[in-house]
């Protein structure tokens, strides 16, 4: 009996495959189920504290996502024949010290689209995703190595690191011909009567032949609100506030709108040796209900050498200056010095230890958070405060100077 029963279960088996074989080609899909746990310690030589008369005091504390954002995810495809393959992504974000999604009220807040592949016809999707300018930018991105806790350029304002999502994007990426990829990216806001009030948009372009490669890109982020006021929103963005708002950028946040003009080079030596380069221009512009009058203009240039020294072995080594626009009647324009550090360690090819550190020095002054009283909202100027990457943008340095480090381990599955 047992043995009638294997053969009528292997019977099944085969059957099975069979079919399986059988099968049109356009039938095929597949499902992955992936994700990241990353977790550190830190330590910050200053952090502003609320309250407190005598400045900051030094913290160590754990972050999650320092390397690689902790996530878990699904992603997948179906053959439709034809050379077509519809896909899809679902990610979602978790910080692993106390279990709480990244973003409130969105289990899939890192990513979430469905959409068309062709190799050659190129891709297009629907959802909340990257925008064109960072998909393009990213390979030249400060936060490959030194990451965009530690790495990004002051207060991630030029959109560098991965924080930057668009919700109700419309995305169309070329296939690369003769080594240039074109890509679009267009987000609704679904404000009645207009489709450019509260909407996001971003266009690239990408050469890459060999070991040089390059992008030059913009992205525009309109307010919802017609003059933005700080709880304005910027209704295709990451949240219900503004993007873009940092210890950097704090009196800057009712802007009507927001462009970010980008220009990433990259040249590989060898397989130890690369180098990348970035200059971005990011201007905040006020409008009818901004707290400030003129135009602010941010400009930053960074470079990054990274080194493949073994199998195991990893080392980046980052610098970039920031500086700021004269206006608003500040004639004395806050810049940001920023050094940074990166090593890691590959225990395997999932799981790997990593340490960190960064030095920023911040000069000059810029608007302070707009103050609200029974007379009105006013700005005022303020010494321009340390703050390293955009780990650090809710805790500042209380003063110019900051220095940062973490080690950690990071596990892929």
């Amino acid at each position: 009996m047992k043995t009638m029963r294997t053969f009528e279960v292997i019977k099944a088996v085969v059957a099975a495959t069979a079919f399986a074989a059988t099968a049109p080609a356009f039938a095929q899909s597949s499902v992955t189920l992936y994700g990241i746990v990353d977790d550190s310690i830190v330590y910050q030589s200053s952090q502003t504290s609320l309250g407190s008369t005598n400045g900051g005091r030094s913290n160590v504390k754990t972050a999650s996502g320092i390397w690689a954002g902790s996530r878990f995810g699904l992603k997948g495809g179906e053959d439709l024949g034809g050379g077509t393959k519809a896909i899809f992504q679902l990610e979602s974000g978790f910080n692993v010290n106390n279990g709480a999604q990244q973003y409130a009220n969105a289990m899939f807040g890192r990513q979430a689209w469905v959409g068309l592949t062709n190799q050659t016809f190129g891709t297009f999707t629907l959802g909340r995703q990257y925008t064109s300018y960072y998909t393009l930018m990213s390979p030249y991105s400060p936060t490959n190595w030194l990451t965009g806790y530690f790495g990004a350029h002051p207060g991630d304002l030029d959109a560098l690191d991965t924080i930057y999502r668009a919700n109700n994007s419309i995305v169309y990426t070329s296939p690369q011909l003769y080594g240039v990829t074109l890509s679009g990216s267009y987000s609704l806001a679904g404000v009645p009567d207009s489709v450019y009030r509260g909407s996001t948009w971003s266009a690239a372009i990408q050469y890459q032949q060999g070991p040089i490669g390059g992008t030059v890109a913009f992205m525009r982020i309109n307010n919802s609100t017609l003059g933005g006021g700080v709880y304005g929103a910027d209704s295709t963005m990451n949240t219900a506030g503004q993007s873009g708002v940092s210890a950097v950028t704090n009196g800057y946040q009712g802007a009507q709108a927001q462009n970010r003009f980008a220009v990433g080079l990259g040249y590989v030596f060898n397989s130890a040796w690369d180098l990348s380069a970035t200059y971005t221009n990011v201007q905040y512009i006020p409008g009818v209900l901004s707290k400030f009058t003129d135009e602010q203009v941010f400009n930053t240039a960074g470079t990054v050498l990274h080194w493949n020294a073994t199998t195991a072995w990893d080392f980046a080594a980052g610098y970039s200056y920031t500086w700021a626009s004269k206006a608003n009647s500040i004639d004395d324009a806050a810049s940001y010095h920023q050094f940074s550090l990166s090593q890691y360690y590959a225990l395997s090819k999932r799981t790997g230890f990593y340490a960190l550190e960064a030095f920023q020095r911040a000069n000059g002054r810029t608007l302070g958070t707009p103050t609200f009283t029974a007379a009105g909202a006013t700005n005022r100027q303020i010494d321009a405060t340390a703050s390293v990457g955009d780990g650090f943008q809710s805790t500042p340095s209380s003063s110019r100077s900051m220095f940062a480090a973490g080690i950690g381990i990071v596990h892929r599955f």
